[in-house]
C-alpha cells in the first residue's frame, strides 16, 4: 500500500510515524525547508527561540507518554503551571530546551521525508493524507471538510532588550486586549535568561500594516519596559482554528487531519494525526 502524507507538522510527522511503526511505508512531502510546521523554532542571536507555539499540554494518556518519552531523552521539560491571567484549573506547560521544532525533528527521524516540495494537486497513491489547516488543503483538493473549517491569523513578535529589567514570570494571558494575546518570557522559558520577550497578537492586530511596533509598545506599557533592542515579527495566517468535531475527516482515499479536529494545540494534531494513520491501516486489513 503506497500512503503520502503532505505536511510535516505535528500532525503529519504523528500520522506518518503510526504508519511506519506498523510496517505501512509512508512518504512525507513538506514545502517548507524544515519540518515542524507550527512547532517553530530559530535560532536568533545564537539561542533558540521559539516563534510559533508557545508550549506544550497533555491530558491524554498517549500524548503524556509521548511528552514523557522526550522527557527522558532530554528534549522536553516540564515549564510551568502558572500563566498569569489564566482561567480554570492550573496546567503543567511543557518546554524543549531546543526549540519545540526538535521534538518535530525527533518525530521525523529515519521517516522518508521530502523538504521544498509544494504540493498542488492530490499525489498518486493508495492513500492521501492532507495534515494542514482546511484553507491549505483546498488548494489541493475540494474537501468538504476543509471548506468547514475557520481560522484566525496571528503574528509572534520576539522583542529583544538591552537587559532584564522586569521582575520574573513565566507568561500572561493578556485577557482582553487589542493587540496582545499572550506574552511569554522566553529566557524564563529557555532557562538561560536571555533578555527575550515573544509575544502573540490578537487576529485583528495580525490584519494590521506593522504589527511589530504596536506590540512592543503594547508590551511596553503591560511590563513598563523602555523599548526593545530589536522587534522581528513571524506571520501565521492560519494560526488559530475554531475547534471541530471527530479526531479527522475522509472523504475517498483522502484524509484531512490536524489541530483543527477539537481544541486547537498540539496534542489535538498529534491525536488527529494517529487517528487519520490507524484509519487507514485499518482500511488495509
Amino acid at each position: 500500500m503506497a500512503v503520502v502524507v503532505v505536511g510535516a507538522g505535528i500532525a503529519g510527522l504523528a500520522c506518518a510515524r503510526e504508519l511506519v511503526d506498523a510496517g505501512v511505508p509512508a512518504r512525507v512531502l513538506e514545502r517548507d525547508p524544515q519540518v515542524g510546521g507550527r512547532l517553530a523554532s530559530e535560532r536568533l542571536g545564537g539561542r533558540w527561540v521559539d516563534t510559533g507555539a508557545a508550549y506544550l499540554t497533555a491530558d491524554d494518556p498517549a500524548f503524556q507518554g509521548r511528552l514523557q518519552t522526550w522527557r527522558i531523552d532530554g528534549l522536553a521539560r516540564p515549564w510551568t503551571d502558572t500563566l498569569r491571567g489564566q482561567v480554570g484549573a492550573a496546567t503543567t506547560r511543557w518546554a524543549a530546551p531546543d526549540g519545540l521544532r526538535s521534538l518535530a525533528e525527533d518525530l521525523a527521524r529515519e521517516l522518508d521525508v521530502t523538504l521544498g516540495v509544494p504540493v498542488t494537486s492530490l499525489p498518486r497513491a493508495d492513500a492521501v493524507v492532507l495534515a494542514m489547516p482546511g484553507p491549505q488543503a483546498l488548494a489541493i483538493a475540494d474537501l468538504g471538510a476543509a471548506r468547514a473549517q475557520s481560522w484566525s491569523p496571528a503574528v509572534t513578535a520576539i522583542l529583544t532588550y538591552a537587559n532584564r529589567s522586569w521582575n520574573d514570570f513565566s507568561g500572561i494571558f493578556v485577557n482582553d486586549h487589542p493587540v496582545l494575546s499572550t506574552v511569554c518570557d522566553d529566557g524564563e522559558r529557555r532557562g538561560d535568561r536571555a533578555p527575550v520577550l515573544v509575544a502573540h497578537s490578537t487576529a485583528a492586530m495580525a490584519a494590521s500594516v506593522d504589527p511589530g511596533v504596536q506590540m512592543a509598545k503594547a508590551v511596553g506599557e503591560l511590563l513598563g519596559l523602555g523599548d526593545p533592542v530589536s522587534v522581528e515579527t513571524r506571520h501565521w495566517p492560519y494560526a488559530s482554528p475554531k475547534p471541530g468535531h471527530g479526531l479527522y475527516a475522509r472523504e475517498g482515499h483522502v484524509y484531512l487531519c490536524g489541530d483543527a479536529f477539537g481544541r486547537p494545540r498540539v496534542q489535538t494534531a498529534w491525536l488527529s494525526g494517529r487517528a487519520a494513520a490507524r484509519a487507514i491501516l485499518q482500511s488495509t486489513d
